[in-house]
């Protein structure tokens, strides 16, 4: 890449880059790794990428913006995972590397695995280092016994002293899928662009399990793309004061090789929250988004008790492959209303689904159900059958449900249990779609993949208004509550 030689050193300068240190042949050389005349690399990260090398924390998550580096510093933290750190004036190791074992690099999708992540895992580790080699069946990176200076495998099927198992968040059970690494046991992660909607919160759970016997950290990099479980479980939490999450944002400009040009085109042109999170990492409510009044600091709460005299109230979105099953318990004084437990399962029975959704209620007095669309009465009758009353949710249409949702928002008495992240993070990323300006439309983006908020669009139709607590008297004999308009059910039986 050409640069302007006085404009590119200026902004190496004030993007902390220390050019003073650097051979002449390296100041207008681009990117993170530099090459010397004798061949010698040289990391050179801007300020941004320094400040995630040398965080301490077990979560490091960068958002930032698009072509700002982000990608091109995983590959070295995660060297310094494994081999360590060491302070090049004073030999003093700074961190102690995690040593032999596997270490995980995941990316989005199989696309992003080809173009990007491998590309920088091998021409890192292969290329420059001379500590890896890659083995393109099992898509591993065999890493070098740092002792003996050489590889242990003859097969990729032997024994290594280390490696980097490369995989794909969307692919599933495929060659490259994150569900491959179910018999995994990882020492430390990267992940690439898992702001992205394919890399589900599903998939991060899953990297987190392979990581729990080793305590191994995580670094994630990625552009802001949703307001999914990213923001939920990872932004919010570092607001708050997490200690072990460490957020760092940085624009595109941080990147001093980034066409100044550029970034200003991008913010003429493009609107202001999707400039914010695609050249800025900030995350900005989009245009766009159906539950905009959803606020994590508001709405999100530890779990409580929710006592077997609470009315609660059960949503139930049916599907041929999954079935959501939304819980909503009332609290009989205050009438906050928490979204204590979410269900999302498949390849069940009706009875067995009926049967799964009523076991956790056995011992409440008064629950309802409310579930599937105007024309689902088979699936009523079904469950009906399986000793489960649903009824037709007295609010069917999809607009008017979301109504009762933002209302529900506005009212400032619902709260979703933290447990419940499948369902946080559809109401960050529920949206509609964009016309060619950018403007919201009327259709729902992926609707048919919102089946949680569904289930909570018919468990919010039978939210009732001016009911009284029931008496003592009443509960004891199992009594309908006067006003709730409930059919008076005792653990899932009609009374």
């Amino acid at each position: 890449m050409s640069t302007d030689a006085g404009g590119y050193l200026d902004r190496q300068i004030q993007a902390g880059i220390p050019v003073h240190r650097l051979p002449a042949e390296c100041l207008n050389q681009t990117g993170v790794i530099r090459v010397t005349n004798e061949g010698d690399i040289l990391v050179c990260p801007h300020k941004g990428q320094q400040e995630a090398l040398n965080a301490p924390e077990r979560y490091v998550f960068i958002l930032s913006g698009s072509q700002a580096g982000k990608t091109s510093i995983g590959p070295i933290w995660l060297e310094q995972e494994i081999y360590g750190k060491t302070d090049k004036k004073t030999g003093k190791v700074v961190r102690a590397g995690r040593g032999s074992g596997d270490y995980l690099a995941v990316t989005a999708s199989y696309d992003l695995f080809n173009m990007k992540m491998l590309p920088e895992l091998t021409r890192y580790f292969c290329d420059y280092l001379g500590d890896g080699r890659y083995h393109p069946g099992p898509k591993v990176i065999e890493l070098k016994d740092p002792d003996t200076d050489s590889f242990w495998a003859k097969t990729a099927k032997d024994d290594m002293w280390g490696r980097i198992i490369l995989r794909s968040a969307k692919t599933g059970t495929g060659a490259v899928g994150v569900s491959r690494l179910e018999a995994a046991t990882a020492k430390a992660a990267w992940l690439d662009e898992c702001g992205m909607d394919d890399f589900t919160i599903a998939a991060f759970e899953s990297v987190k399990r392979r990581l729990r016997i080793h305590r191994g950290r995580i670094l994630g990099t990625t552009t802001i793309y949703n307001h999914g479980w990213l923001h939920s479980e990872i932004f919010i939490p570092f607001l708050m004061g997490a200690k072990d999450i460490k957020v760092i944002q940085f624009e595109s400009i941080q990147n001093p090789a980034f066409p100044l040009d550029e970034y200003e085109e991008a913010r003429r042109t493009m609107p202001g929250w999707k400039f914010d999170m695609q050249y800025r990492g900030i995350f900005t409510r989009p245009a766009g988004a159906i539950y905009g009044d959803f606020d994590e600091t508001r709405h999100v709460c530890n779990p409580i008790t929710i006592h077997t005299h609470w009315p609660v109230i059960v949503g139930i979105d049916p599907g041929a492959v999954n079935t959501a099953v939304i819980y909503l318990g009332i609290h009989p004084d205050t009438k906050d209303i928490y979204l204590f437990r979410e269900s999302l399962e498949g390849n069940l029975t009706s009875a067995e689904h009926a049967r799964r959704a009523m076991d956790p209620l056995l011992a409440y007095m008064y629950v309802d159900w409310y579930g599937g669309a105007k024309s689902e009465t088979q699936f009523r009758m079904d469950w009906q059958t399986a000793g489960v009353p649903v009824q037709e949710p007295l609010v069917n249409d999809v607009e008017g449900g979301i109504d009762r949702v933002i209302s529900l928002l506005k009212g400032g008495k619902f709260k979703v249990f933290r447990t419940c992240t499948q369902t946080i993070s559809q109401l960050r990323q529920y949206s509609r779609e964009l016309d060619s300006s950018g403007q919201p439309t009327e259709k729902i983006r992926n609707k048919a993949s919102y089946h949680l908020l569904d289930a909570l669009r018919y468990a919010a139709s039978g939210i009732p208004t001016g009911w009284e607590q029931p008496t003592i008297a009443q509960m004891s004999n199992n009594q309908p509550i006067p006003g709730f308009g409930f059919r008076g059910t005792v653990g899932g039986m009609r009374i």
